[in-house]
């Protein structure tokens, strides 16, 4: 009898059925993968288009680290690392440039001679969304740090 069975799983055309459904599974997967590949694609595709200015999101960015550069201490360096910690190590590079961007321009359009930790917090809140507020809050809790005056920034 088992001979008869291994003859016919032998000599039968079609694969396994498991066999099959596997392949349609990882068809799926390799299709989902790949949408939320092509998703954040798209994203980045977006930030490079020009706006109406000339310069896409990604020129003003490279702009302000630029034309802010020199303002930058080690002191607030090192404080904007501190704040981006969070942020997965793969994407922290791209956070830390968007962050600084935004605390660049707060600081070149407030006439400073350099960049202090008011501007780092308040580029921090207007650069990060909403959902990232309670760590800085609670970052800013732990050192000790009184964000009274940001209370209006964080609210909106």
């Amino acid at each position: 009898m088992s001979v008869g069975v291994v003859t016919a799983f032998l000599s039968s055309s079609a694969p396994p059925s498991w066999f099959m459904y596997s392949i349609a599974f990882w068809g799926w997967v390799m299709l989902g993968v790949m949408g939320i590949g092509g998703f954040f694609m798209f994203r980045k595709f977006l930030k490079v288009l020009p706006k109406a200015d000339g310069k896409s999101k990604l020129d003003w960015q490279n702009y302000w680290v630029e034309k802010s550069r020199p303002l930058w201490t080690d002191d607030s360096k090192a404080f904007l690392n501190e704040l981006v910690q969070p942020v997965p190590g793969p994407f922290r590079d791209i956070a830390k440039h968007s962050i600084a961007a935004e605390i660049g321009k707060i600081a070149v359009e407030s006439g400073a001679t350099e960049v202090t930790r008011d501007h780092c917090i308040k580029g921090y809140i207007v650069a990060t969304p909403k959902r990232d507020y309670k760590f800085l809050v609670d970052f800013l809790q732990k050192k000790n740090i009184d964000y009274t005056p940001y209370q209006h920034l964080l609210n909106k």
